[in-house]
């Protein structure tokens, strides 16, 4: 797959953001936390997330272009926030009160779990699945899943195995 090309500009954008960010947490927090990695490899439906272990910030480049300043404002602080509360607390819940504190007091961004970006242009085709009450739509992932045996899933209202169309 091809990676979109990201404009400089809006590359500095990100780091300016997530600089600030940085800075601001490293004040209120009396620390002095590097500055992690930063990459646009981001795939699917997912705006950004925080790798931990590498100290790594992956950031989905189509989403990013088609909501530049909302996703900076957004996305960048949500994903810095994940590996200042690892630096800090160590692994607790991704979206539990240390997490959503360091967003609201340290960081001063709202607390959201998810986006909001429409999602049309990188959504993943899905494969029809019916059960008895019901058509449902998986997504590659898990049709393959099914395909190799790994997996059944179950609709959740009659509770029937999903079997392909």
């Amino acid at each position: 797959m091809k990676t979109q090309r990201i404009p400089i500009a809006t590359q500095q954008a990100v780091m300016r953001c997530l600089r600030d960010k940085l800075a601001q947490a490293n004040l209120k927090l009396g620390r002095n936390y590097p500055e992690p990695k930063l990459v646009y490899h981001q795939r699917g439906t997912s705006a950004g997330t925080a790798w931990l272990e590498t100290y790594e910030i992956r950031l989905n480049p189509v989403l990013l272009m088609e909501n530049e300043q909302e996703f900076i404002d957004e996305v960048v602080p949500h994903e810095l926030a994940h590996l200042l509360v690892w630096k800090t607390f160590g692994r607790v819940s991704p979206h539990g009160k240390e997490w959503k504190w360091m967003m609201e007091s340290v960081l001063g961004v709202p607390a959201r779990r998810t986006h909001r970006f429409e999602l049309g242009s990188v959504r993943t085709n899905t494969f029809p699945y019916r059960c008895k009450c019901q058509q449902h739509q998986l997504t590659v992932r898990r049709h393959n899943r099914v395909v190799r045996g790994e997996a059944v899933y179950r609709c959740r209202q009659c509770g029937e195995p999903l079997m392909s169309e």
